[in-house]
């Protein structure tokens, strides 16, 4: 593999064509923009190759939105295992710190290197990253590996993700390596590429604050902003609008997750991005029978990101980051400090309303009204009394499934009569009903038979399921023993996070 570097803008330095095997073969890495922050913010640091590579996965639609659909097998698998990294290039590892179940700590890329950035032709930016490139200076003694199930689960549920319409992280390729990757036992390792707006964390603006100077926090921001939110560029209080507009980011992305049911299961500060994108797919899974209460992380013993918390520790992140903020949100420190805390007093309101909204949506209530509220309090609460599973409820009440005993229960016949009056001689809007409400989502159950299926060599459950994934809102004939949920309560499955 060999590269030259292009010019542009009055010989400025833009970028790289790199070849890969054949001229024909050519892919191009935009300059990383992060390595113009100061230099504590990253450690350059290349991956560490690996022995065998195989590629088991390749996303030809997301390689097509990058422009590399012309690789070839082998130019994948050398690129993106790691093992042959393009003259010029300056991967790094992200230097961050967090509130890890609340316990604040110094961090960084223990086991990612940011391979390069790349400009979409609509003019969005996106970092690829290789997740599980080996050792950097933060693995903290860690193997900097993953295992090859945690990375097919990124790549599942990330995809997932993506065909339900909620901002995400995507997946470009899984590659498997013949190295050996010790946990609780021995496991087959894997590269993933992870492709995202950003890697800009809370924890990043948390380690600018407490490990480097106000210049840095300055910085930071001034990036952050240009890469991010560049219509706040000129405002009267940048670091405000920008706390702000990240508040509203998080705010969106909770109320979707708790549309589909969706458990993150790790919402620490570091895995928090600036941006409103979900990542960091470790111990996450999907509620099937509804209980606010429900955790699936083995490591989450407390519960503390169960899933009707996820909105409360949303807020507690985004006042993490006011307090890492702080010297820049006004003139003095109690000027910042009110300011602030009028913002995240307006949270949990704000929060509210967008749930009201969606809930609205999947119950095909075009003008949601506040008496609303409690036609949805009242079917969450005999959900869970009834232990209904949360994905069918609503198909039932769509006519997009037939209802089986437990909607038959009195209790929930008296809801639907009134839900029914709610909405009128025309009747729910079922528009709106089955663009919100998925006919299938990645049951718990169907990820782990395809995760050990792939783990004795057979990927066609894992691609089968996947395919299915990727249109969620639209039947499709062979969908139906994909929207059973498992023979029992599975509310003791537990997730892990694979590090």
């Amino acid at each position: 593999m060999a590269c030259v570097p292009f010019y542009t803008q009055r010989n400025k330095l833009m970028g790289y064509f790199c070849y890969l095997n054949k001229p024909a073969h050519m892919i191009t890495f935009d300059t990383p923009t992060y390595l113009t922050l100061p230099g504590h913010f990253y450690t350059e640091q290349h991956p560490t190759p690996i022995s065998d590579p195989k590629c088991l996965l390749w996303n030809t639609a997301l390689a097509k939105d990058l422009g590399w659909s012309a690789l070839s097998d082998s130019a994948i698998t050398a690129l993106f295992s790691g093992n042959s990294i393009p003259e010029g290039l300056r991967p790094f590892a992200q230097a961050y710190a967090g509130h890890q179940f609340g316990h604040f700590t110094k961090l960084g890329d223990g086991r990612a290197v940011l391979l390069g950035e790349q400009l979409l032709q609509n003019g969005n930016r996106v970092d690829i990253q290789l997740k599980g490139a080996g050792p950097t200076p933060y693995s903290r003694r860690g193997d900097g590996r993953a295992t090859l199930a945690s990375m097919l689960r990124e790549y599942l549920i990330s995809e997932a993700m993506h065909h339900l319409g909620i901002p995400t992280s995507r997946s470009l390729a899984v590659i498997q390596t013949n190295d050996p990757v010790y946990r609780e036992v021995v496991h087959p390792g894997a590269v993933l590429t992870r492709v995202m707006s950003s890697h800009i964390r809370v924890g990043t603006f948390e380690y600018a604050r407490n490990f480097g100077q106000a210049s840095d926090l300055e910085a930071l921001l001034k990036y952050t902003i240009k890469r991010h939110y560049p219509e706040l560029i000129g405002t009267q209080n940048p670091a405000l609008a920008f706390l702000e507009h990240v508040m509203d980011a998080q705010i969106a992305l909770i109320v979707e997750w708790m549309r589909v049911g969706f458990i993150h299961g790790v919402m620490n500060t570091d895995n928090m991005s600036i941006a409103g994108e979900t990542f960091d797919y470790g111990p996450c899974a999907f509620m099937n029978s509804y209980h606010p209460d429900t955790v699936f992380s083995s490591i989450d013993a407390q519960g503390r990101y169960a899933f009707a918390n996820q909105p409360l520790l949303a807020r507690w992140n985004v006042a993490a980051l006011a307090m890492a903020l702080l010297p820049l949100l006004g003139k003095s420190e109690t000027a910042a400090s009110n300011s602030a805390k009028t913002l995240l007093d307006d949270f949990m309101p704000r929060y509210q309303n967008k749930f009201l909204d969606m809930m609205c949506n999947k119950l095909g209530i075009a003008k949601p009204q506040e008496n609303d509220r409690m036609l949805v309090e009242e079917l969450l609460g005999w959900m869970e009394q009834a232990q209904a599973d949360y994905t069918n409820t609503f198909l039932v009440l769509s006519g997009d499934l037939a209802p089986d005993t437990i909607w038959l229960q009195p209790t929930f016949l008296d809801w639907k009569r009134r839900w029914e009056m709610r909405c009128g001689t025309s009747g729910p809007d079922l528009a709106i009903m089955r663009a919100n409400n998925p006919k299938v989502i990645p049951r718990n159950h169907l990820v782990e038979n395809a995760l050990e299926q792939a783990h004795l060599g057979d990927l066609s459950p894992f691609l089968a399921l996947h395919d299915i994934l990727k249109n969620p809102y639209t039947y499709q004939g062979e969908m139906a023993p994909y929207q059973v949920p498992p023979a029992t309560d599975d509310r003791e499955y537990q997730t892990f996070c694979g590090t």
